[in-house]
């Protein structure tokens, strides 16, 4: 069979999750939005609603565009949620990650129910919301990436906890955390990034029905690298995806070599 530009230049398994490495980082985000779409597709098929966790990083963007370009799913019949929002930025902050997903899909998809983290002056109260929302109902999907750290939403190695009581919690964030987020450009200063936050935890987050993460670019290199060969150990959060079932992992050769 003869190859095409969709296709993987690699496939690999590592432990349980399947790894599909592209040529570039448009190929393998254009791969991860179709695995997401198929997704969906599957659950509203199953389902009277479909339930979604987005991660929120200019990683995501072409997974992401990938869902809006998407056909044949009904987003009056999706339910969405984000896994992360920082501590002590106003609500119009542009950093902020609802308001993110909200112009790179929402607003354009414009699903049926939109739930979004709001800190406010009790972050742990809000917690506790965003939690019991969560565990309403099953979750279906989660779009999620790896940080630079190797970090699954905010849960940097020093505060990750694969067997975490608390589904939602609030976090310090770690230097090489804050760090990433001033070289994505979100942030000018290591000083602008605030110092917590508001994150679902690992247990949360594994609990989805399906998985896609998106890992482009050689910033990610070494938290790749630790994520597939590496120990499955809170030091390098992204590992727990090993043991996942239905997980599938996109990357391009930036990322991987």
């Amino acid at each position: 069979m003869t190859a095409t530009h969709t296709d993987p230049v690699i496939e690999r398994v590592a432990g349980h999750l399947d790894v599909r490495i592209f040529s570039d980082r448009a190929r393998s985000g254009a791969a991860a939005g179709r695995a997401a779409a198929a997704a969906l597709r599957t659950a509203l098929a199953a389902r009277d609603e479909a339930r979604v966790i987005f991660a929120a990083a200019p990683s995501q963007r072409e997974t992401l565009a990938g869902l809006r370009a998407a056909e044949g799913i009904d987003w009056s019949r999706v339910a969405v949620f984000h896994m992360d929002e920082y501590i002590g930025l106003p609500a119009d902050a542009p950093q902020r990650f609802g308001r993110f997903l909200r112009h790179e899909l929402w607003e354009s998809v414009r699903p049926g129910a939109v739930h979004v983290i709001e800190p406010g002056d009790d972050p742990e109260a809000e917690s506790a919301r965003y939690a019991a929302l969560l565990g309403s109902a099953p979750i279906d999907l989660v779009c999620l990436g790896i940080g630079d750290n190797g970090h699954l939403a905010f849960n940097d190695p020093p505060v990750a906890d694969f067997a975490d009581p608390r589904a939602v919690k609030v976090v310090e964030l770690d230097e090489d955390c804050r760090r990433q987020q001033v070289s994505d450009g979100c942030f000018a200063t290591l000083a602008d990034v605030p110092g917590r936050a508001i994150t679902l935890t690992v247990p949360t987050l594994m609990a989805g029905r399906t998985l896609v993460a998106t890992v482009p670019g050689a910033n990610k290199r070494a938290a790749l690298a630790a994520a597939l060969d590496g120990p499955i150990s809170e030091s390098c959060p992204a590992s727990v995806l090993r043991t996942h079932p239905a997980c599938t992992l996109f990357a391009d050769l930036e990322a991987y070599r």
